[in-house]
């Protein structure tokens, strides 16, 4: 009994081979995934080295952000995170446009899109206006996004000279952003003011013809340059200025094509200088007009008196009477009263009522200096957009300057009344002066803007007897039926003019050329000027013929200014 109770406990004491290598299917909730019901075993060496190069990998990438955020840009992020709620933002007003007198667009703007905050411009294809409308630099930011220009900034032209009109006044916004540079709320706090259209006096058809007769000319027979300009002589009003050559606004205001912007200012033909405004020039014959003037006011000479031009003067040397100096004409023209001698162009005759030869006496340098300086000569021109030099009136205080010890001689004087010697003007202040003989004596200032009614005329009233100033125009319009002016003889206007051909250089192998003049004849509204620069002294072809082109343009597209 007690045996088999002791087997029997022996027995059941044994354990079984499936009670210790359970199946995974016999206990419920068995999570292979934890490696429940597996036996351990060691890692593999390769599983680490795995591990710990990708956990190197990890570092790495997190030591490099860090060095990013903390070291690269961390002047940057720093400065958003200060800024990280809220924001000043400049709100940039539209610049105003630029109009011609005809209401055509000459600069407007394309609406800024996307990430621009702020419009371009936008300027007219066609050529010949760039000298007028100038070019304008955009606002800049610096590498952290910040304006160091806020406001447009014109550079030339119209766009500098009426920069404060057509900026306008910017605007404020207050704007939240999240730490990451989103916006999230905006808030207009001052409303921009957009910038003032502005109508000019120009027409922008008749410059662009003007400057191509110019451009076309110059470049058929090689001058250098040449500019010219046409003003109602009632108002002041500019209708056409152009320069030859020129810069182009769309490229200079987009600053993108650094190739093109460093030709022209490479050019030595000096694209960017406006010969009308700015160009100085010896004037020759053109200045001959206001010693007549002077002579006639003077009582120097009566207008019916003839002067002999045989092609020269002599005059003895006061230190030795066997030696001459001989100034000379360029033709001989016989006997010629004073408007003859303006319509041929007389040299003789001016060199007499100016300086004085045999019976003959003439004005003298300090009273011809004193003319000039009423008709504009020698003084800087008006301010604003037409700002320019003064040029310069030759006189004995002068000479001393520019060529100490040397005394002034009658021959300066001589030269002086041709316009020729030290004599520097621009286009502008002849196209003023003339404008001055044409409307009876008064000498307007010249507007870029068109004027409505008579408020905005300005002009000073020359102290000359308008009887005087008719015998001049009788002389141009002379110049024209018979003289040098003969080019400008068209059917359908009556025109007055005066020509002037400058030697230039010792060796006088190149000159400058000029024309100016005023129309219609009996009724003066127009005066113009042309200058073509620096060309061969045996071309033919010159200011004259460039004007003769542009009227006979606006006969056919613009007869309302030959009426």
């Amino acid at each position: 009994m007690n045996l088999f109770h002791r087997r029997k406990s022996v027995i059941r004491n044994e354990i079984d081979p499936d009670e210790i290598f359970l199946d995974s299917e016999n206990m419920p909730g068995f999570d292979v995934h934890q490696f429940e019901g597996r036996i351990e075993k060691p890692i593999s060496v390769t599983s680490i080295i795995i591990l710990s190069v990708s956990c190197f990998l990890v570092i790495l990438i997190l030591l490099g952000k860090a060095w990013t955020l903390q070291v690269k840009d961390g002047e940057k992020y720093s400065t958003m995170s200060e800024d990280n709620a809220m924001s000043e933002t400049i709100v940039f007003p539209e610049r105003g446009a630029i109009y011609d007198r005809n209401d055509i667009k000459l600069a407007w703007n394309k609406i800024a899109v996307n990430e621009k905050d702020f419009s371009t411009r936008l300027y007219i294809e066609k050529n010949g206006h760039s000298h007028v409308l100038g070019y304008l630099k955009y606002p800049s930011k610096d590498k952290r996004g910040f304006y160091y220009r806020k406001d447009f900034e014109g550079v030339a032209g119209i766009e500098k000279a009426y920069d404060e009109n057509l900026r306008g006044i910017q605007g404020l916004k207050i704007v939240e952003r999240d730490a990451l540079g989103n916006i999230k709320s905006e808030s207009i706090i001052r409303k921009s003011v957009d910038g003032e259209n502005i109508t000019l006096s120009i027409d922008s058809l008749v410059e662009t013809k003007f400057f191509e007769y110019i451009k076309e000319l110059a470049e058929r027979v090689g001058f250098e340059g040449g500019g010219g300009a046409m003003m109602d002589v009632r108002t002041g009003e500019i209708i056409a200025l152009t320069s030859f050559p020129e810069y182009n606004s769309q490229i200079m205001s987009d600053g993108t094509d650094g190739k093109t912007i460093e030709k022209f200012l490479n050019d030595n033909k000096k694209p960017f200088l406006n010969r009308v405004i700015a160009g100085l020039y010896t004037p020759g014959s053109i200045i001959k007009p206001y010693i007549a003037i002077a002579a006639l006011t003077e009582k120097i000479i009566d207008p019916e008196t003839e002067i002999i031009s045989t092609g020269s003067i002599s005059v003895p040397n006061p230190y030795d009477p066997e030696k001459k100096s001989v100034f000379m004409d360029w033709k001989a023209h016989g006997p010629v009263d004073m408007r003859k001698a303006l319509a041929v162009s007389s040299n003789v005759y001016f060199y007499e009522i100016g300086g004085g030869f045999e019976n003959q006496t003439g004005l003298g340098v300090e009273r011809m200096k004193r003319y000039f300086s009423l008709f504009g000569f020698g003084k800087n021109s008006a301010e604003g957009f037409f700002l320019g030099p003064a040029g310069i009136i030759p006189s004995p205080a002068w000479k001393e300057k520019v060529f100490p010890g040397d005394p002034w001689r009658i021959g300066d004087t001589y030269f002086t009344s041709i316009g020729q010697y030290g004599f520097q003007v621009t286009p502008l202040q002849i196209l003023r002066a003339l404008g001055s003989v044409a409307n009876g004596g008064l000498l307007v200032y010249p507007s870029i803007l068109k004027i409505s009614g008579e408020n905005g005329i300005m002009a000073e009233k020359i102290a000359i007897d308008p009887a005087y100033l008719k015998i001049v125009r009788e002389g141009m319009r002379e110049g024209v039926l018979n003289g040098t002016a003969s080019g400008l003889n068209m059917p359908f206007i009556e025109v007055g003019a005066k020509t002037g051909t400058a030697e230039l250089g010792t060796a006088k192998a190149f000159v400058n050329s000029w024309v100016t003049g005023f129309f219609p004849y009996k009724d003066p509204k127009y005066a113009f000027v042309v200058i073509m620069e620096h060309g061969p002294r045996a071309n033919i072809y010159g200011a004259t013929f460039v004007m003769r082109e542009l009227l006979d343009w606006m006969h056919v597209y613009t007869p309302e200014y030959l009426q």
